[in-house]
């Protein structure tokens, strides 16, 4: 926080300072007397100074302005400068002892208390940082945000707070700000103060539809559920028209047993276009467990997901795939765990939980084809190697199983289960190939493995 708004008003700074520079030396006075031109030859060193300071040579910078120093002393631009560059060097005794005499020539100058500020905030003094930044709240309110910021770190709760309120009621409210007071009623663990803020939030401003859903948010998180329904009913009476407000309706109607409110509040969350994809996958993934559990709503669960066909993400498939595979509905699964591949192809799960549905569902063809251009990705993964086999076995190809199987077993490591298969797989295979020998040895092999399970 610190560092950002420093920023913003470093480039304010970056344009005064050279003004502030040229309007405490007058270089256009002549000289009156005959010792040559000590305003031409101060201001050479001065801006010598800072174009050494521009390109980073902290060290000849200041040694500019100790010439600058040999030939007035009384200016504090000349500390000012003198402080930033020791700074940037970390010598930050250096730095606070310049910008000290600074501030002692100028006590009200905005840019030489920042400066002395930041000073203090590098070196973790936090005492002096808000000693300093006291003096700076005048200028600007990103001072006092930033002195909230200081009493947080000190454990100053009460008095972060206090300010907080206080630039909320004379600017408004602020994500910036929200965000530090969630902040620190997270720390405290004060969940009764977070609520009320919000009540009173919404006292002052009944149609502020932001601090309702914050409210219904945080009655959840506590665990007050009757007071989070009560608040989600309020909002839709004051906003009738609410579409965030059913991401939460839709939990407490299906806990009342209330499923026809459920399904309209579902249908309303998934397609309005200001819910983002994230929060609809959420609201998805929570019906589809409620229909695994009641499958006498799945005609509900066909007609929500025909309303979000073209904004399902992968992970929505992906959890329509296991409420059809759980409920036994093969075709239908592969058909969800495929559009899910076909939006992060290179997923391994989806790879594998494809290619073992087209194997149950005997689409042998396919499996060779799709665990071919798998191994393309990930040619060290044994399962891949299995199922092709397996389906080169079930289209009686024996040569192309047995090799893609024997390749396979050399990346297989702790794993008896798979071994077994892959041993199954080649008594086939060679039996196939009428090396009846070899297929015994595999086939004693595979038993002797499951033997030992």
């Amino acid at each position: 926080m610190k560092l950002n708004k420093k920023i913003k008003r470093l480039f304010i700074a970056l344009l005064v300072v050279p003004m502030l520079a040229m309007a405490q030396v007058d270089f256009n006075k002549r000289p009156d007397d005959d010792l040559g031109n000590v305003e031409d030859e101060f201001q050479e060193h001065f801006f010598e100074a800072l174009k050494q300071k521009g390109i980073e040579n902290y060290d000849r910078a200041i040694e500019a302005l100790f010439k600058c120093l040999n030939l007035d002393s009384k200016k504090p631009v000349i500390y000012f400068e003198l402080g930033k560059n020791y700074s940037k060097l970390k010598n930050f005794g250096a730095a606070e002892e310049n910008l000290k005499k600074a501030i002692d020539m100028q006590p009200d100058n905005e840019w030489f208390l920042d400066e002395l500020y930041d000073v203090y905030y590098q070196q973790e003094d936090i005492d002096n940082a808000i000693k300093t930044i006291k003096q700076l709240v005048k200028y600007h309110p990103d001072y006092k945000e930033d002195l909230a910021a200081l009493y947080v770190r000190e454990k100053k709760y009460k008095q972060a707070l206090e300010l907080l309120d206080d630039l909320d009621e004379e600017y408004g409210l602020s994500e910036s700000r929200d965000a530090m007071r969630n902040d620190i009623y997270s720390i405290t663990g004060n969940a009764e103060d977070r609520i009320e803020n919000l009540e009173q939030r919404i006292a002052s401003n009944p149609n502020n539809e932001d601090n309702h859903l914050k409210l219904i948010y945080r009655y959840s998180q506590t665990g007050d559920k009757k007071k989070a329904y009560k608040a989600a009913q309020n909002l839709l009476k004051i906003k009738p028209d609410s579409k965030f407000v059913h991401l939460a309706l839709y939990k407490f109607y299906l806990q009342d047993d209330r499923v026809g409110d459920a399904i309209n509040s579902v249908k309303i969350a998934l397609t309005s276009p200001g819910i983002n994809a994230d929060a609809k996958a959420k609201v998805l993934k929570d019906f589809v467990s409620f229909v695994s559990k009641n499958p006498e709503y799945e005609s509900d669960l066909i007609d929500i997901t025909s309303l979000v066909d073209e904004n399902k993400d992968a992970q929505t498939h992906s959890d329509l795939a296991e409420y059809y595979l759980k409920a036994g509905d093969k075709v239908k699964a592969l058909s969800n765990y495929k559009a899910a591949l076909n939006q992060n192809p290179n997923d391994f799960k989806l790879i594998k939980d494809v290619l073992l549905l087209q194997l149950d569902l005997q689409d042998y063809k396919t499996v060779v084809t799709d665990s071919e251009n798998a191994l393309e990705l990930y040619p060290a993964q044994p399962i891949l190697y299995l199922v092709n086999g397996v389906a080169q076995n079930k289209l009686n190809k024996y040569k192309k199983a047995r090799d893609s199987l024997e390749m396979g077993l050399d990346f297989l490591i702790d794993n008896p289960n798979m071994e077994a298969d892959f041993y199954s797989e080649l008594s086939i295979a060679y039996k196939g190939l009428n090396n009846i020998t070899k297929s015994e040895t595999f086939a004693k092999k595979a038993q002797a493995i499951k033997a030992e399970q």
